[in-house]
């Protein structure tokens, strides 16, 4: 009776907990994922193309959770580092402020500098962030298959409180820029999204398409979201991109015109269809510079296929693709044609940035950073006119300085239009963090408050250089050490792009709306530092292992001999040789005509020992006479 009543029960029990199930998951917001790819011709005939990729976790009160969508390495790495925030970045090229723009969204977000560049905001104490940052930098190293684990020394990191342009008490940032980038650290960067590369916009990454170009970064940004309700964990969002600057294959025929291009030409590759587990798949064609030319065939230029909405931006324009009826027999291949001549600029920041080197030897030196006014300066808004009404423009300059450079602070000057001013009257802020042999790096944040009218600034700043044990110089040392590049910020200006229309369903369109802060990276220094002659220690060990050699192998053969026993030998020989020896003295005697002489066996033996014996006694005193010498001149007086 009690197996009947189980039998019935057991079925039951299992049917109630799968209909819970399915009550309490309809609730649940699923997971989405979306992917887009942003197209913009650039002033000096080339191309920029900008994948993004959004992946969001929605807030969940489960410990264990399944992802379906988002990437579990990634979700691993925010519950067991208690991650807030976080950007990665893989950099090969320099961004050019001049002519790709750097007062938009795309260059203030995804302009990076050179090599690999991290940092991440913690939710923890404040005495683990550094051994939350050290144990991050190692599992990302083995995720993305790069040296970011190099990061984890103290000499290669700092902790910024505003300079960096985010107000975080537990903000590690740490930059490295001699990281090679390469298809190493694309694929597993890939390997995140939930089609990869096999399928959708991101079918397009062709791997030699992608490393010729001028300029490639890839970028991934994770930020937690809360949700607002009591007893409810916080969602992820996770942004990737990946911005290239291409140049078309195209022959210039002496004309002004703009080269003609297309997808197939620039990747090698069509859109056969979106990826099926993407929410929304689009493709953006922004075109700047246009009076009022919104078609997509007009006099000036002409695309290959109708977009499906266009938008209208203070400066562009934008062509909105929906890729959803692509497929294999109807693939999407997007292209421009060029009729006539036309030439535009893109948005300027208020000062363009550059870094440099002065002085000369490998003793000391000065690092210079020249502001320098763009075209584009009087047309910008937001700056602050509540200094007594003058208008100023105010500029964050945040630097990382390695140990071996040991900058002195007090040098610190500060030219206005080649003229000399008091730290007073333009140096409104600064934080500095003095640096510490072998054991952390340096850091100087300064906030600078210029006129508007201001036609160059620059900021000098004096260093030497240090001495570092052979066991710290890098392979290639006679290249040189790099200083990281210097991040220049205004904090009274914002890029966005302008839409009327609400565009809460696109999602990179919606992050381009938002206000981002208009930022640029200037140039990594080289700088030369004392390098020892790596082939001395070799040249000292081979010499004096010589020497040692000959000096004992001599010292032991003269202990060891025995000179009774070479005096018997040469006995024995000279009877055994003997005879035909006197045979040779008879014939020569004869022929000379002199009387034979039979020279005693035993004086020919002493004699020739006693010549041995002098010869080693010789060798010997010589050998020791070498080492003596060498010792003496060798030890450091």
């Amino acid at each position: 009776m009690a197996r009947t009543v189980l039998t019935w029960w057991i079925p039951l029990l299992i049917l109630q907990s799968f209909l819970l199930a399915i009550a309490f998951g309809s609730n649940e917001v699923e997971e989405e994922f979306s992917e887009s790819l942003l197209l913009k011709p650039l002033p000096d005939r080339k191309v920029l193309a900008h994948f993004h990729f959004e992946n969001r976790a929605p807030p969940s009160n489960s410990h264990g959770r399944h992802h379906h969508l988002f990437p579990k390495a990634i979700s691993q790495l925010v519950k067991k580092f208690r991650v807030k925030e976080m950007e990665l970045s893989f950099t090969q090229g320099r961004w050019n402020h001049e002519h790709w723009g750097g007062y938009d969204s795309l260059s203030s977000m995804n302009a990076k500098p050179v090599g690999v560049e991290l940092w991440a905001v913690f939710d923890v104490p404040h005495a683990q962030v550094d051994t939350s940052w050290k144990n991050l930098t190692h599992a990302l190293s083995g995720l993305f298959c790069a040296s970011i684990n190099f990061l984890e020394s103290s000499t290669s990191y700092a902790a910024p409180t505003w300079g960096f342009g985010r107000s975080a008490d537990k903000l590690r940032y740490g930059s490295l820029p001699r990281e090679a980038v390469c298809t190493e650290n694309l694929t597993p960067w890939l390997k995140l999204l939930p089609c990869r590369d096999k399928d959708g916009i991101s079918a397009l990454m062709n791997r030699p398409s992608v490393y010729r170009g001028f300029y490639h970064s890839q970028r991934l940004h994770l930020s937690m979201v809360d949700s607002g309700e009591e007893g409810l964990g916080s969602g992820m969002l996770l942004e990737q991109s990946l911005t290239v600057v291409l140049q078309p294959d195209t022959v210039y025929d002496g004309k002004d015109l703009q080269p003609s291009w297309s997808l197939s030409s620039l990747f090698g590759r069509k859109v056969v269809g979106k990826c099926v587990l993407a929410k929304s798949s689009n493709v953006y064609l922004q075109m700047e510079g246009l009076a009022h030319q919104a078609l997509w065939k007009n006099e000036e230029f002409e695309l290959s296929t109708q977009p499906d909405r266009t938008l209208r931006e203070s400066s562009s324009f934008l062509y909105i693709f929906n890729i959803d009826k692509s497929s294999d027999s109807e693939p999407f291949d997007l292209g421009l044609t060029w009729k006539l001549p036309s030439k535009w600029s893109c948005k300027q920041a208020p000062l363009h940035a550059s870094r440099f080197l002065m002085g000369s030897g490998n003793e000391r030196g000065a690092i210079a950073i020249l502001l320098k006014a763009t075209e584009s300066q009087d047309k910008l808004s937001g700056r602050d006119l509540t200094n007594g009404g003058r208008c100023t423009i105010r500029a964050n300059v945040f630097q990382i300085f390695p140990w071996y450079v040991k900058v002195y602070y007090h040098t610190l000057q500060i030219f206005v239009d080649q003229q000399q001013n008091t730290s007073s009257e333009v140096l409104k802020k600064i934080n500095v963090s003095p640096s510490t042999d072998k054991m952390s790096s340096g850091m100087m944040e300064m906030m600078l408050e210029l006129p508007c009218e201001v036609k160059s600034a620059a900021i000098s700043i004096e260093y030497d250089k240090g001495f570092l044990h052979i066991d710290e110089y890098p392979p290639d040392a006679n290249q040189g050490f790099d200083i990281p590049s210097a991040l220049i910020s205004f904090p009274d200006h914002h890029a966005n792009l302008d839409f009327k229309e609400e565009l809460s369903t696109l999602p990179l369109l919606s992050k381009f709306k938002e206000k981002s802060l208009v930022r640029s990276y200037t140039e990594v220094l080289l700088v030369p530092l004392t390098t020892p002659d790596f082939s001395m220690p070799y040249n000292v060990i081979t010499i004096t292992c010589t020497v040692f050699a000959l000096y004992f192998g001599s010292l032991l053969n003269a202990l060891r001999r025995r000179i009774g026993e070479e005096e018997r030998f040469l006995k024995s020989k000279g009877k055994k040789t003997g005879g035909l020896k006197q045979l040779l003295s008879r014939f020569t005697a004869k022929i000379r005509g002199r009387p034979v002489e039979s020279p005693s066996s035993e004086s020919t033996a002493a004699a020739q020992s006693s010549v041995l014996s002098s010869k080693l006694l010789f060798k010997i005193i010589l050998v020791a006479g070498v080492a003596a010498a060498w010792q003496y001149f060798s030890t450091d007086k």
